[in-house]
């Protein structure tokens, strides 16, 4: 649908779900993707580095081997495409940064960035919340996406064009029970990603976020039935969405139809946010 060739784009958290989604859309559209995440299927110390993350879901990708990195990037080379898995710490600003030149020096430039690493497992009512779950949800969803959107932007702007895409979530708009840390969160990237969209608006540099509803990715499958029904009875469209939705929106908006899009918020959530009933 959008043509993409000779772009370059980085996604973030893109062993699974949503980033892996969105990394296979660029490369259909003729993207050259570099496919980065904390787990790396090849890593010795893999699973060290799922215990230290104090994620729920990187430990079950790792025990059930659904650490899908390099694979995905292998399958990205298939397409004739260029492709490179790098292992990448949002939270470590050095390291985005050492990642991002070694990305531009290999790939010649970098014209796309999809944060989509996050962390979403925190599930508590407030009396509830772990004080360090909130920490880590901070660092991992919010300081993740401003280092990588730091690290980024010289380079997009030297160049006068680039696309910054956020993955945020409809718990950022309308507050989820029992999500504070995951609602603030998302709540922070609409902030982020609006202050960089006034920011770039000179410099060729398009800043919008994708809102997501409840998708069938592989956390979403973990989900209690119970809790599931209900989710789907809340949402317009009585069903949840497919990763691939949210990918073509990701598409649309690193394209060239979209560059007079900046500082949106599109929501791809079958209706999540209207009123009904």
């Amino acid at each position: 649908m959008f043509d993409l060739t000779g772009r370059v784009a980085l996604v973030t958290g893109a062993s699974r779900g949503l980033g892996r989604a969105d990394a296979l859309a660029l490369a259909r559209a003729g993207c050259d993707v570099v496919v980065a995440d904390l787990l790396v299927e090849s890593d010795p110390n893999l699973e060290e580095v799922a215990a230290a993350s104090d994620s729920v879901m990187a430990r079950v990708m790792v025990t059930d081997r659904v650490v899908f990195t390099e694979r995905t990037a292998k399958q990205i080379r298939e397409m004739g495409r260029r492709a490179e898995a790098v292992q990448l710490d949002v939270t470590d600003f050095q390291v985005v940064r050492e990642a991002v030149d070694r990305i531009v020096e290999n790939f010649g430039h970098l014209d796309i960035l999809v944060n989509n690493a996050g962390a979403h497992d925190h599930v508590a009512q407030i009396m509830d919340q772990s004080p360090d779950l909130w920490e880590r949800d901070l660092r991992v969803n919010l300081t993740g996406a401003y280092n990588c959107s730091q690290a980024v932007w010289p380079h997009m702007r030297a160049q006068s064009f680039g696309r910054l895409i956020f993955m945020s979530s409809i718990t950022g708009v309308a507050g989820g029970f029992g999500q504070a840390s995951s609602s603030t969160t998302s709540a922070g990237i609409l902030g982020l990603m609006r202050s960089l969209a006034l920011e770039g608006a000179r410099h060729g540099i398009t800043s919008n976020a994708v809102v997501a509803g409840i998708i069938a990715t592989e956390s979403f499958r973990t989900t209690p039935p119970e809790m599931v029904d209900r989710m789907v009875l809340r949402t317009a469209m009585r069903a949840p969405g497919q990763p691939e939705d949210v990918a073509a929106a990701v598409c649309y908006l690193a394209s060239t139809e979209a560059a007079y899009v900046t500082g949106v918020q599109l929501p791809v959530a079958g209706g999540i946010d209207l009123f009904t009933f």
